[in-house]
């Protein structure tokens, strides 16, 4: 495994905002794509539970819809009776306007009724929607937190933020939409087919005989689009994850004219969305039209039926016209529930996903561990550590150093030694298979991860700056930090010149539309480390992006603030690590020598080979 990917591991921890590459990549959505899709019943059962907190207002809102759908279901009765009144008319006998007026006053009444408890239903549910979905949001963040790193080994940020952007849109949508339409359409239809039956059990019959059928296909299509909707999700983590690697590799791309082949990637990821897309949308948009033409059949049989019930005296002018309304209050529910089971298929497959990383296992639980070092000396220790990423190969194999306080550690070898492996064990990113590590003598398996991390301060070779002032980047998590204190940790990074020249000094706002060079960028995560002032340090290639002139002042610098600290300095450039008071030569995860620079030239061994190499090509 080469330190390539190891520092991507480094970086899933940082959330880079520029100059890092992501990690993961398409091997996570493989795995993905490729994992056993969850039962819809659970995905939507796990939703429910979300929705329980907020169950009262809820359960106002389906009380405001079901009196909204009461008003709309007796309100054809009184068309009926204003159709009699006034068909009483065409037979020669007066109308009584009265009854005219109070029939129409009636209508308003229960028409404006049903408007305004519509409005309160949806004003309520739209505030569940939106708390539903902060409330998911926030858990994914949370989970982002305390899920264990290797995570995103195999999924690319890009899937993780679909699933907290569209896949979380796509579930408030749901809740906004589709539950208030599904209740309102239950409650319409029970309430429609008991008025129907009452006003003619026989006109009744002939537009139930329609049911079967609608229902038979509603549940043909759900069956067939579900397994595209799903497909669809996927998809659509997958292009945002491609888009999203492109976004922070745009100058690798161009340097290498890699834009065909990363525009072919991106035309099989659209070419599946669109497949997928079109499936899903074309499956579910057939409920509509299929279901009209069921309607259309039961406007006709009732049609039929309903003339010669008319001829025959059954029933009056008015009853057949409260049934045509009656009819489109029925059909209606039936096309909605239609609707709605097409954008349940989405949801379904969004929850899956959702919920998928929100069941990720989680980092272990340490409330019960409680040591801490309170006055640190800095001495650590390595005991036969052995550790594998994946289980199969071993990266560290029985790996054992003593290093003493206040001692400037270089940590050296070729590409895939297990250089930046060695951090990611100390500072507790990963868990040792084997062995242990102890700090000061207490095990960091004893102590909390972040009382661990609190020890080291980190300077990396990818640099990570997030949106936010200078100093606010400086600073970062650090209490109490003065404005004298940011500028002589400038000063001694050298980056308080090119500070003085901005516009706004340390109150210059960085974003994406503010280019710095990656040297400039290193040196201010240099004073960043420099302010946090922590115990101990780590420094992971910290000069590999600056010039030979400003990588001897930052050596300087270095020096000054490893004095007196124990510091683990990971290097590929051997001539930046002579003072060092012990180097350790790594290759294939064991430490095969050890001792000060002098010491491994005089020896002629691995690290004498490596330093006269890379000599000769330095003075090439």
């Amino acid at each position: 495994m080469s330190d390539n990917v190891n520092d991507s591991r480094d970086r899933a921890v940082q959330s880079p905002r520029r100059g890092g590459p992501m990690g993961g990549g398409p091997m996570g959505m493989g795995r993905m794509s490729g994992g056993k899709a969850k039962n819809f019943k659970k995905s939507m059962g796990k939703l429910i539970k979300y929705l329980q907190p907020h169950l009262l207002y809820i359960v106002i809102s389906l009380i405001f819809m079901a009196g909204a759908t009461v008003c709309s279901i007796i309100a054809p009765s009184y068309i009926g009776k204003l159709t009699d009144e006034i068909f009483v008319s065409m037979l020669g006998r007066a109308i009584d306007l009265t009854a005219v007026a109070s029939f129409g006053i009636t209508l308003m009444v229960f028409y404006a009724t049903s408007l305004i408890l519509n409005y309160l239903q949806a004003f309520i549910m739209a505030g569940v929607n939106q708390k539903v979905s902060r409330r998911l949001r926030s858990d994914i963040s949370r989970k982002i937190n305390v899920v264990p790193l290797k995570y995103f080994d195999g999924h690319s940020y890009g899937d993780t933020l679909s699933r907290v952007t569209n896949d979380v849109d796509t579930i408030g949508q749901t809740l906004n939409q589709s539950i208030s339409s599904l209740f309102s359409s239950i409650i319409m239809l029970i309430g429609v087919l008991i008025a129907m039956f009452v006003t003619s059990w026989q006109l009744s019959i002939t537009a139930m005989l329609t049911v079967p059928l609608s229902l038979i296909l509603i549940m043909v299509m759900m069956g067939f689009s579900q397994k595209f909707f799903r497909s669809q999700q996927q998809a659509l983590g997958e292009i945002n994850g491609h888009i999203e690697e492109n976004f922070s590799g745009q100058s690798v791309i161009k340097a290498f004219n890699g834009e065909e082949e990363a525009q072919e990637k991106f035309g099989v990821i659209n070419k599946k969305l669109v497949n997928s897309s079109k499936n899903s949308q074309f499956l579910s948009g057939l409920m509509m039209p299929i279901m009209s033409l069921v309607s259309n059949i039961g406007y006709i049989a009732v049609c039929v039926v309903g003339g010669i019930l008319f001829v025959n005296g059954s029933i009056t002018a008015g009853v057949i016209a409260s049934f045509f309304v009656y009819i489109r209050l029925f059909q209606n529910p039936m096309m909605q529930i239609a609707q709605a089971a097409g954008n349940l298929q989405g949801t379904a497959a969004a929850s899956e996903r959702v919920f998928e990383f929100l069941d990720e296992k989680e980092k272990e639980d340490e409330s019960e561990k409680f040591k801490k070092i309170e006055t640190v000396q800095g001495k650590v220790e390595f005991k036969n550590v052995n550790f594998s990423y994946d289980g199969v190969r071993t990266i560290i194999n029985d790996f054992s150093a003593t290093v003493q306080p206040g001692q400037k550690v270089a940590i050296v070898g070729p590409t895939g030694a297990g250089k930046t492996t060695m951090i990611n064990l100390l500072m507790r990113f990963y868990e040792i298979n084997g062995g242990d590590i102890l700090i000061d003598g207490v095990s960091i398996k004893e102590m909390k991860r972040e009382d661990v991390r609190a020890l080291f301060g980190m300077v990396l070779q990818d640099t990570w700056l997030f949106d936010g002032t200078i100093r606010d980047n400086v600073v970062y998590a650090k209490k109490g930090v003065t404005q004298a204190e940011i500028e002589e940790a400038c000063r001694a990074a050298n980056i308080d010149r090119f500070i003085a020249t901005l516009p706004n000094g340390y109150g210059m706002e960085l974003s994406d539309e503010v280019s710095i060079s990656s040297g400039q960028r290193q040196l201010l995560t240099i004073a960043r480390a420099m302010v946090q002032n922590s115990p101990m340090l780590i420094l992971d290639e910290a000069t590999s992006n600056v010039d030979t002139r400003t990588e001897s002042l930052i050596q300087d610098a270095m020096d000054k603030i490893t004095k007196g600290r124990t510091s683990f300095v990971i290097a590929h450039r051997l001539s930046t690590v002579k003072n060092a008071d012990l180097i350790l030569v790594m290759k294939e995860g064991d430490i095969i020598e050890a001792g000060s620079h002098e010491q491994l030239l005089s020896s002629k061994g691995f690290y004498s080979e490596l330093y006269n190499s890379q000599f000769s090509l330095e003075s090439v």
